[in-house]
């Protein structure tokens, strides 16, 4: 079913994706250059690390849950007000971030920051649903900007460091707040509207829909995994295996390196085994990679080789993943993509956000058990949902 566009995309896929990831990438990057100064910022404004603490804890939930609102009035208005004024609010606050001096309105621009954040990416994912429905490209773009958000975690805090030691902690946003107005006037000159003529709100359709729950969790899994791996690296290869700072980094960055090149081949993937067909081969990606980590964890020490070459493996099933999910999840809904990439993103950040906690916190933080623990459960929840969909993998 197609839906006509007003006016139509005529961007290349290389030409696409220099226009949307950067919002997706200032989203998380003002979660992750603000990580090395929170130990000092309680001094700086005057309050509590409990506070200082609140700014980090709320972003994140701000940032999933504003999108329910923020993808039903995407559907309304269009894709493009919410993208400029979601990206005009965050610029706005991060400048004003810059020069707060009271911690309550420190809090309070932050809230602002993160409300701009999401409105800016559901806006963006909802372009490349109304863009590309049905379109191998979608799987090369979705695959792609996942793969360029695993390297802000790795490279964030290491820019926000640089920026504190040299011009203080307020530079930090000052930085942001110039990348997102440059973000923003480009997107300006360039985004057109996308959004279907006939495009409406209802909850139920998705909701109900056993598909969106099937790849959503797909997708879950994939986002989860980096996440426990994310939660869990630090204190296995910096504590344990003894790297240093900047070794920890280089390896969680070769990481993101196999993503990137696995994206580059999403689209063959896609079209040579189908959407179920490569969700399935992730998610047995993701168990293979879940072996090779219990194999290290019982049999070696702590290591590159027990530990990151197994999520190089775990890297490939998170492409293969994410490459698919949201047209496999979306694909009923072009005429609501809004509302429906909001549930989507909403649902994601809560199960991984929850249950990804959950495995970290039982089985502790120092070892593979958590990813292991998170990934068999959720693969197979996955495998099981794809079979009862009863789609050829």
């Amino acid at each position: 079913m197609s839906y006509p566009k007003i006016p139509s995309w005529t961007y290349s896929v290389p030409a696409t994706l220099l226009l949307m990831a950067p919002f997706d990438i200032l989203a998380s990057l003002a979660m992750d250059i603000y990580l090395p100064v929170v130990p000092t910022m309680p001094q700086a404004l005057g309050t509590s690390p409990a506070v200082i603490q609140l700014t980090l804890s709320l972003y994140m939930l701000v940032l999933g849950v504003g999108q329910i609102v923020f993808g039903p009035i995407s559907d309304i208005v269009g894709r493009r007000p919410v993208l400029l004024g979601g990206a005009a609010l965050f610029a706005v606050s991060s400048f004003l971030l810059a020069g707060s001096s009271s911690a309550p309105l420190f809090v309070a621009l932050r809230l602002l920051q993160a409300i701009g954040a999401s409105a800016s990416m559901v806006a963006t994912f909802a372009t490349v649903r109304d863009v590309y429905a049905g379109r191998p490209e979608s799987s090369t773009i979705y695959g792609l900007l996942g793969s360029i958000l695993s390297f802000v975690p790795a490279l964030g805090p290491i820019a926000g460091a640089l920026i504190a030691d040299h011009l203080g902690w307020r530079a930090i946003f000052f930085f942001i707040g110039l990348l997102s107005v440059a973000t923003l006037f480009n997107a300006g000159m360039r985004w057109h509207e996308t959004r279907p003529a006939a495009a409406k709100i209802a909850l139920r359709p998705i909701l109900t829909s056993f598909p969106f729950w099937v790849y959503t969790v797909g997708f879950s899994t994939a986002m989860g995994a980096f996440f426990v791996f994310f939660s869990t690296a630090p204190r296995i290869l910096i504590d344990k295996a003894g790297f240093s700072g900047i070794g920890f980094s280089v390896a969680f960055a070769t990481v993101a390196l196999v993503m990137i090149v696995t994206a580059r081949f999403a689209k063959r993937f896609v079209m040579h085994w189908g959407i179920a067909g490569s969700l399935a081969r992730g998610m047995v990606m993701l168990l293979f990679g879940a072996v090779l980590l219990v194999f290290g964890e019982l049999v070696l020490q702590p290591s590159l080789l027990s530990f990151v070459m197994p999520m190089w493996v775990i890297a490939i099933g998170i492409v293969l993943a994410t490459a698919v999910t949201a047209n496999g999840a979306l694909d009923a809904f072009g005429d609501m993509a809004g509302t429906a990439v909001a549930f989507y993103s909403c649902v994601q950040s809560i199960i991984v956000g929850f249950a990804g906690t959950l495995f970290v916190l039982f089985l502790g933080g120092d070892s593979a058990w958590p990813l292991v623990g998170y990934v068999c459960v959720t693969a197979l929840t996955t495998l099981f949902g794809l079979w009862s969909l009863h789609e050829p993998a």
